[in-house]
């Protein structure tokens, strides 16, 4: 019998972007069985200090759809090594932007020392959900928002205009059919 190499992925997978997916599909090369861990919203306040803009039922259904994902599950434990006790798994994963940090140095030793293998893929540089949060608060501004459309191309601002011509013209036709209906 061939024994399963089961990996394990954590991570709080707020606003899935392809940074998310780029690390559970290199993931799954590399074992038999993936678990993803997404983070409990109290787990994200405790080590982030702010809550996650997506839910987190939201978040574990999205990432428990993905195919190369084997079973999500909630990681509610701040202790990798605690979350390795409750669910077993042979080596973890993790984006590069953490290796070499005291918290995931600390982290190899202790796992060095059960026999699990850490293994770090590529961070995507370009796109962080910690970007897009930033983005999403920049856009919720009032002053931004007043910015932004000052800035619109002025294609869009007639797309606009065009759609509202639109709108009247149907509402013109309604009102013709009502009359028309009427004198029948």
């Amino acid at each position: 019998m061939e024994l399963t190499r089961v990996g394990f992925a954590p991570g709080v997978y707020d606003l899935f972007h392809i940074g998310h997916l780029n690390i559970l599909r290199r993931a799954r090369l590399h074992c038999d069985r993936l678990i993803a861990g997404v983070a409990s919203d109290d787990l994200v306040v405790r080590l982030k200090g702010r809550s996650p803009v997506v839910p987190l039922a939201e978040r574990l259904e999205i990432v428990s759809n993905l195919r190369c994902v084997d079973v999500a599950v909630v990681e509610s434990e701040e202790d990798k090594l605690a979350t390795w006790r409750s669910i077993g798994f042979h080596v973890i994963f993790k984006g590069d932007d953490w290796r070499g940090t005291p918290k995931w140095q600390a982290l190899e030793r202790r796992f060095a020392q059960v026999g699990v293998e850490v293994v770090y893929f590529p961070y995507t540089v370009h796109t962080s959900s910690t970007l897009l949060r930033g983005s999403l608060e920049l856009l919720a501004q009032p002053t931004s928002r007043e910015k932004l459309s000052a800035q619109l191309a002025e294609p869009l601002d007639q797309e606009g205009r065009h759609e509202q011509e639109v709108g009247q013209q149907q509402c013109a036709v309604h009102g013709k059919e009502d009359v028309l209906a009427a004198q029948e």
